[in-house]
C-alpha cells in the first residue's frame, strides 16, 4: 500500500468520524424536527466541503456510504426477523407449559407442621 492511499483512507476515515461526531451532537441537542433536518443537511454539505478542501475523494466517501446504507438496511431486517422469531418461539414455549400445566395432575396440599419447629432448634 502506497503512502498516499493510507493517508487517503485516514482522511476518509476522519472526515467519516467527523459526520458522525457533529450528527451525534445534533442529536442530543434540543430543537424541533424541521430545524433538526435543517441543521443535517447544512452540516452535510459543509463537512463535504472540508473534505473536498483536504483533498478526500468525495466519490470514496459516497461508495462507503452507499455500503454503509445496505449494511444498515441488511442489518435491520435480520434484527427484525430475529424479533419476529423470538415472538413465533415465546408463543410455542408458551403454549407448551400451559398444555403441559392443564396435564399435570394437581398435587395433593399437605398442611405444614409447624408445631415442631420450636423443638428442633
Amino acid at each position: 500500500m502506497s503512502k498516499s492511499a493510507g493517508t487517503g483512507d485516514f482522511l476518509a476515515g476522519f472526515v467519516l468520524g467527523a459526520l458522525t461526531g457533529a450528527l451525534a451532537a445534533l442529536l442530543f441537542a434540543p430543537a424541533s424536527g424541521d430545524e433538526f433536518r435543517d441543521q443535517i443537511i447544512e452540516k452535510g454539505i459543509e463537512l463535504k466541503d472540508r473534505a473536498e478542501d483536504m483533498g478526500v475523494d468525495t466519490e470514496h466517501l459516497e461508495e462507503l456510504r452507499d455500503r454503509g446504507q445496505t449494511l444498515l438496511v441488511e442489518q435491520r431486517a435480520r434484527f427484525r426477523e430475529a424479533i419476529e422469531e423470538g415472538k413465533l418461539a415465546a408463543a410455542r414455549r408458551k403454549e407448551e407449559l400451559l398444555t403441559q400445566f392443564a396435564t399435570t395432575p394437581p398435587e395433593t396440599e399437605k398442611p405444614i407442621d409447624l408445631t415442631d419447629v420450636g423443638a428442633r432448634s
